[in-house]
């Protein structure tokens, strides 16, 4: 199910995914990067202090055939459904309005999904609960070009348009957002342990309290602890961005809710 966002919010990335995506040009074909803490940059905020509004465009199929429970910690592996049960999914950046050949589909094992156009920001989340406490994993293969933006996401507010969101860029570089009014940078860094070109990443992000835990292939990176915007709770979910090149190809093979 496709949710859209409220044309308000293209001028919200106006102003703010400038910054986001200079900063994530400099991967494909970068050597890895090594272990180190890159201080986080500051940058100038939004002029505006009104939050988008995102409205749904759709309405849930009907249905005569009872709905079991929602699971709240599992793993999902996306298995057999091209439009997998309770969740959703929306689109933005310069490439928002360029969504008409967004591909999703499930091939083998997992979801593939195929942006098909630059700058195009995909988030996937859960729709049937808001967390508080939540560790996240997610196993994903990149098919494409290795430039390419995986994240995971954790107290999404929909209505308010807010969220942390863990972010690796496929040359080894990462970052830590909280999404309110723009891309903020709370934290960032660079690790070798990210799997290059067409290979196999395991991302993990735990949102504990304020203490933010993020980590690459079982290697912890950082934990980052937020005593400015003290998002409380949310939806979880991952999101997939394209920069500068095509294709960006990503399948995702499983994402694991659990608790931290």
């Amino acid at each position: 199910m496709k949710r859209s966002l409220n044309p308000f919010l293209y001028f919200v990335i106006v102003l703010s995914v400038v910054s986001l995506a200079c900063l994530s040009l400099s991967g494909g074909g970068n050597a890895p990067v090594a272990e180190t803490n890159i201080p986080v940059v500051s940058e100038a905020q939004p002029t505006n202090t009104t939050a988008p509004t995102l409205k749904p465009t759709n309405t849930p199929k009907p249905t005569n055939t009872p709905i079991p429970p929602a699971p709240d910690f599992f793993t999902e592996e996306f298995e057999g459904a091209t439009d997998p049960d309770n969740w959703f999914y929306f689109t933005f950046g310069p490439g928002g309005d360029n969504d008409q050949d967004l591909k999703i589909f499930q091939d083998g094992d997992g979801l593939t999904l195929d942006l098909g156009a630059l700058d195009l920001y995909l988030y996937y989340m859960y729709e049937p609960y808001e967390y508080d406490d939540v560790s996240l994993t997610m196993v994903a293969e990149n098919l494409g070009r290795n430039n390419n933006n995986v994240s995971l996401v954790c107290r999404l507010d929909y209505d308010n348009a807010e969220w942390y969101e863990f972010s690796f860029e496929s040359g080894g570089v990462w970052f830590l957002y909280v999404y309110k009014d723009g891309y903020n940078i709370l934290d960032n860094g660079g690790s070798n342990a990210l799997n290059q070109g067409k290979a196999i990443n395991e991302y993990s992000m735990i949102c504990d309290g304020n203490t933010i835990t993020m980590s690459i292939n079982g290697k912890e990176l950082k934990k980052h602890t937020d005593n400015k915007y003290n998002l409380s709770e949310g939806l979880v979910g991952f999101n997939i961005s394209s920069l500068n090149v095509l294709p960006v190809t990503v399948n995702v093979k499983s994402v694991d809710i659990a608790e931290p």
